[in-house]
């Protein structure tokens, strides 16, 4: 089966990509790089040529909220007009936990507009929403730095190691289109600032970690149960404690 993932030299592009090479599929990784424009189109027909499905894991570059709303609704349509011409039959979406529950978040609402635009394609689609990766947990801790500090929101975070959702996109991605959007998850929950303030310790980072009710989580408004499942999710095998021991320092 011919598989086209969307921001395949990325993050968790590449990790899916390698995933579906392994069990026998074929592959095409589209990006800038391989000739594939999102924002124009440029390379997209040629590269959906006989594609039975299309995982899309691009990223936005900026996250200013009117570059990443553009980003999302220019290349979503592109994409999935391409598609439709295609023949595609499976199209499978990387969003976010929650994404629906901070309308003060721009790069948030961006992602829901690319949601309502896969929902309405008629192409037979899965939304995978994650919580937040493991790998970013840095970035995290760097942009809530207030006078040294780092100032979190008060409430819970779940975070999945990036093999993790690789994994769950690779899988729906060979398997039948759902339909609807489902969450998945790393295995442990807490307080934000204690998930923080595990990572930093274990990087040797002696920053200090608060909780602060009145913290922004990228502008948004948060509440305790943001960015958590609030239901039935899928978990993955990753636990924080077992990543964290492949990232402290040498």
């Amino acid at each position: 089966m011919k598989i086209v993932v969307i921001g395949g030299s990325g993050l968790i592009g590449s990790r899916t990509v390698t995933l579906l090479r392994q069990t026998g599929h074929e592959v095409f990784a589209a990006s800038p790089s391989t000739g594939v424009n999102m924002l124009t189109g440029e390379g997209l027909s040629e590269a959906l040529a006989d594609a039975e499905v299309v995982v899309d894991v691009a990223n936005s570059p900026s996250f200013e909220p009117q570059a990443v709303l553009t980003f999302f609704e220019t290349s979503g349509r592109n994409l999935l007009a391409a598609e439709r011409a295609a023949g595609v039959r499976h199209h499978v979406a990387l969003s976010i936990v929650g994404t629906d529950r901070m309308p003060d978040n721009g790069y948030f609402q961006a992602k829901v507009a690319q949601e309502k635009l896969v929902e309405g394609s008629g192409i037979p689609f899965s939304i995978v929403r994650a919580t937040q990766f493991m790998e970013f947990l840095g970035a995290i801790a760097d942009t809530s730095v207030v006078d040294g500090t780092v100032r979190l929101p008060d409430g819970l975070s779940q975070p999945i190691a990036a093999d993790d959702v690789a994994a769950i996109i690779a899988e729906t991605a060979t398997g039948a289109p759902r339909g609807k959007h489902f969450d998945i998850a790393g295995p442990d929950r807490a307080p934000f600032d204690r998930i923080i303030a595990r990572y930093l310790e274990a990087i040797g980072d002696g920053r200090r970690v608060v909780s602060d009710p009145q913290a922004r989580y990228f502008g948004g408004t948060f509440v305790e149960t943001s960015l958590v499942p609030l239901g039935e999710a899928r978990l993955g095998r990753i636990s924080l404690d077992d990543w964290l021991r492949g990232h402290r320092p040498t």
